[in-house]
């Protein structure tokens, strides 16, 4: 067989390895997103599917932007009222960019407070002796083998007011009267990071433990303090963790609908909720569809910023 057709197999092989999963991607991400899309432009309709079609019985469009009207209305008032922290606790009527502010602000915190804990974490697995790594990584993936529900509801019987914590603190006179824990931020907080904290170490953890410690003992023996060189070698060398980690947290914990529902409380309506309430309660696909688009865009456009950059700078390194 001449080299030709053997470099031809292999470059077909190759391309065979790589169209699957573009292939699964189109199957399964584009093609119901775009269904999706077309959705959002119809109007609510009693009919099956609830919507109507995008052409009329003449072949022509029949587009509406009504459903983003609706989730866009006054926007810049309402934008205004929601980052003036003088406000009063005034954010706006507009109930859809509510909580699309509040879900990227919860998101946030939850990613923010996931990084301070989790890097510390897999910093210290990836420094311990090789015979118990293993060990510290299966403690880390063990709550994966529980259902996510079933977690969620052991934090709601910790944290009521008859809760073990409460429970426990009164009992032993720490407090007088239960601690105010459960349907508020501070709990939709907690069950967040608790619930997406072992996305941001493992990425972190496999980035740290392909640090050479070498460098490390070269910056020591310069005459580096320890903080210094975690600044300018472990921390730098570990960026591409941090943010595979970040967007691991914060991507679903933009859309999160189980843990604002079971312990966020009323004052902590995030998207996910108003996803749900539209498309089953109000039984409206179309603004239902419209409010995904709008959160699909919010969570792609920083992605793709961030992979423009991330290009660039690898370029740079190239030349």
């Amino acid at each position: 067989m001449s080299s030709g057709n053997i470099n031809r197999r292999k470059r077909l092989g190759a391309r065979i390895v790589t169209g699957i999963p573009f292939m699964w991607l189109f199957l399964l991400v584009l093609i119901p997103f775009f269904i999706v899309f077309k959705i959002s432009f119809a109007e609510t309709a009693y009919s099956i599917p609830p919507f109507t079609p995008l052409f009329d019985e003449e072949g022509k469009w029949h587009i509406v932007y009504q459903n983003y009207q609706d989730i866009f209305a006054d926007f810049w008032s309402s934008l205004g009222a929601m980052l003036n922290p003088f406000d009063g606790g005034n954010r706006g009527d507009n109930i859809y960019l509510l909580t699309y502010w509040l879900s990227i602000k919860t998101a946030l915190m939850t990613t923010l407070i996931c990084l301070l804990l989790g890097y510390p974490m897999a910093y210290a697995i990836s420094r311990a002796n090789p015979s118990i790594r293993n060990a510290l990584l299966l403690a880390i993936m063990l709550p994966f083998w529980t259902s996510f529900l079933l977690r969620v509801y052991a934090w709601m019987g910790l944290l009521t007011t008859n809760g073990i914590i409460n429970n426990f603190l009164m009992k032993w006179d720490i407090i007088s009267e239960p601690l105010d824990m459960f349907y508020n931020s501070f709990s939709l907080i907690l069950v967040m990071v608790y619930a997406y904290l072992p996305f941001m170490i493992l990425p972190l953890y496999t980035q740290l433990v392909k640090l050479d410690k070498r460098l490390l003992e070269v910056a020591a023996d310069l005459g580096a303090h320890p903080i210094k060189a975690f600044l300018t070698i472990t921390l730098p060398m570990s960026k591409s963790g941090i943010i595979a980690g970040s967007m691991l947290v914060f991507i679903p914990s933009v859309g999160e609908y189980v843990v604002p529902e079971l312990v966020g409380g009323p004052d902590n309506l995030m998207i996910g909720k108003v996803l749900w309430q539209a498309f089953s309660d109000q039984n409206n696909w179309p603004l239902a569809a419209a409010i995904a688009v709008v959160m699909v865009i919010l969570l792609v456009l920083p992605i793709g910023v961030q992979q423009y950059f991330d290009n660039r700078e690898t370029a740079k390194g190239g030349k």
